[in-house]
């Protein structure tokens, strides 16, 4: 069968990942202190802004690192008509994103993994906890 690489986008804006990050006290305070006097409206803002800044100074190793290894940047979303289609070609997918996949909730395990060859996401990959056993030695 042959191989094709997956680069259908949705347009719909995701919520945000939460994640955890440890911080000293000194640079804490400091966060603080720039919240206080009205730089920032909240510790969030200020840490959202300073990764953007640092981002966008590494931006052009960003979009090497991209095209090097054939990824999607941005929302990918699989729906079972788009896995349905991919079946009915004989084909299976590669799915590389950086930025968030989406395999939909209508998504059948078997049709998952039937259609699916890998899957290795930057970012965030949503699925139902049934999809993501079915394809659990797939994910990269």
């Amino acid at each position: 069968m042959p191989k094709k690489s997956a680069t259908l986008l949705a347009s719909a804006k995701p919520a945000d990942e939460k994640i955890t990050i440890n911080v000293g006290c000194v640079d804490l305070g400091q966060i603080d202190l720039l919240v206080q006097e009205g730089f920032y409206s909240n510790r969030s803002d200020l840490i959202r802004t300073a990764i953007r800044t640092h981002l966008a100074t590494q931006a052009e190793v960003v979009r090497q690192t991209v095209a090097r290894k054939s990824l999607v940047l941005g929302i990918q979303h699989f729906g079972a008509a788009d896995l349905e289609a991919v079946r009915a070609a004989r084909e299976k997918l590669q799915i590389r994103v950086l930025g968030l996949a989406v395999i939909g909730p209508e998504v059948s395990p078997g049709l998952a993994a039937e259609t699916i060859e890998s899957v290795t996401v930057l970012g965030a990959f949503h699925a139902s906890a049934a999809v993501k056993a079915a394809l659990a030695g797939r994910i990269g």
